[in-house]
């Protein structure tokens, strides 16, 4: 392996860490919308939007996270507790929610 193609390895490494860290911002904030309007959505809507999350979470990386977000996607519609009771299980698994993390830099470059 070339030099080259190691710098292009760890690159690309850290360009799906950030993709992935940035995932799991945008499934965190929406599990947060979710729950600070619980009260004026509709429990197909929690369902459908609990689904999405998961899936979010999932392809992040966050299986047991995910799969919890999916299972209290389902149970909304016959237990708002048990959905409670499941939404606070996978918000103390997710990465996320875990600890505060380090700021992190934020890479941009610009191809032309």
């Amino acid at each position: 392996m070339t030099d080259l193609d190691s710098i292009r390895k760890a690159s690309r490494q850290r360009a799906l860490a950030d993709f992935n860290y940035n995932i799991c911002l945008f499934a965190r904030h929406l599990c947060y919308l979710v729950r600070a309007n619980r009260a004026v959505l509709d429990a197909e809507d929690i369902r459908d939007c609990c689904g999405f999350i998961g899936g979010l979470c999932s392809g992040a990386g966050c299986g047991a996270a995910g799969d919890l977000c999916a299972e209290a996607a389902e149970a909304v519609a016959e237990s708002e507790r048990r959905h409670l009771e499941l939404c606070e299980q996978s918000c103390s698994l997710c990465c996320e929610g875990k600890a505060p993390a380090e700021p992190r830099l934020i890479r941009i470059s610009y191809v032309t």
